[in-house]
Formats: C-alpha cells, sequence, structure tokens
C-alpha cells in the first residue's frame, strides 16, 4: 500500500461525495472513502474518526454550494432564495438529503444559512419565541420538502397509484393526484413555500 499522504477535509469530502453520487448513501463505508483516494482504510483513520464524521463533511461540502450573499429585498423574497439554494444543493446530490438534517448542527456551511434565515427573520421583526417558531416552520418545510420529493416524488409511481384509484371511491385523491402530476418539483417546493411565508406574515 502507498504511504499515506496528507489529506485536507475538502479532498475527503469531495472523495466521498463523489462516491456517494455514483453508488449511494449505502455504500459509504469508511474502507469505500479510503479506496477513492488510494489508501488504506487505517490510513484514513489518521484524519477522520468514523463514518459520521465523513458524512458530516459531505454535508458541510454540499450546503457550501448554496452560499452567497442574498440581495436586499423584501424579507420574504431573502428567505425564498436561501431556502432555494439549500433546492438546488440537494437535488444535484439527492442520496445526501437523509444527511442534511441528522448532521446540520456540525456543518459550519449549515450553521451559516441558519444565521443567514434568522437574520432576515430578525430584521422583519421577530424576536424570542416568535423567531424560534418561525425559524423551525421553515426549517420543517425546507427538509421535510426534500425528504418528501426524495423519497414520494410527484412524478414517482405512487402518485400514479394515486391517479389511478377508482373515483367513485377516492374522487378527490384520485383527481389531486392527477393534478399533482403536472406539477414540477420546483414548483412544487416553491409553491409550499409561499403558502409558509404567508403563514408567517412574509
Amino acid at each position: 500500500m502507498p504511504r499515506p499522504r496528507s489529506l485536507t477535509s475538502a479532498q475527503i469530502a469531495t472523495a466521498a461525495l463523489g462516491l456517494v453520487d455514483r453508488t449511494g448513501l449505502d455504500a459509504l463505508s469508511m474502507r469505500a472513502v479510503a479506496t477513492e483516494l488510494g489508501m488504506g482504510t487505517m490510513s484514513l483513520y489518521r484524519y477522520v474518526s468514523d463514518r459520521n464524521e465523513v458524512e458530516a463533511l459531505v454535508v458541510d461540502l454540499v450546503l457550501r454550494e448554496g452560499e452567497g450573499s442574498v440581495s436586499p429585498g423584501p424579507a420574504g423574497q431573502r428567505l425564498s432564495v436561501l431556502a432555494d439554494r439549500v433546492r438546488i444543493a440537494a437535488s444535484t446530490h439527492p442520496e445526501v438529503v437523509p444527511l442534511l438534517l441528522t448532521h446540520r448542527h456540525r456543518s459550519p456551511s449549515s450553521l451559516r444559512w441558519g444565521e443567514s434565515v434568522l437574520t432576515v427573520l430578525t430584521e422583519a421583526g421577530f424576536t424570542g419565541r416568535h423567531r424560534v417558531i418561525a425559524f423551525r416552520s421553515l426549517l420543517s418545510y425546507v427538509f421535510g420538502a426534500l425528504q418528501v420529493e426524495r423519497h414520494g416524488p410527484l412524478a414517482g409511481a405512487g402518485t400514479a397509484v394515486l391517479a389511478a384509484l377508482p373515483a367513485e371511491e377516492f374522487p378527490i385523491l384520485s383527481e389531486t393526484a392527477r393534478q399533482a402530476r403536472t406539477l414540477s418539483p420546483e414548483q412544487e417546493f416553491q409553491r409550499g413555500l409561499d403558502v409558509v411565508l404567508r403563514g408567517l406574515g412574509l
């Protein structure tokens, strides 16, 4: 086995993300990442303690793709931009979606995103418990919508099954499913977010 070389966290994250993108999240392991990097498994442990730490690095790398300043404007518009950046980053790496919420406390990029969202809410007049509820509502929507899109997309088999239900028994459910199939993932996400923002008065 070649002599271990010096690695950065970014190199490990990039290798792990490439592996996940190609082969799926279940294939992620210390051995697989080490192979991706051309080193032995034990050599990788010099840089990261376990798969959990690798996952956190991957989440940070994915969310970093959505970073950047937000142009001045109404609070709802700014929050929509911030939310959509997470959606776009996640749609590029759908296998990482299950890790986003689990590791959001360990990802500097996630923490910066949270600080940006809270800054907009604060500037919009949210304080104390009201800010907590507003932030959690947005967080629940964004990460929940990503999970739903991954596991039950409107263009998927589940919607097709619902659309084919007998109209005499499930008239509203079947009709709703048929309408659902006309929505793109982007429309579904944005229109749902609009409902949440209106509920918050933004």
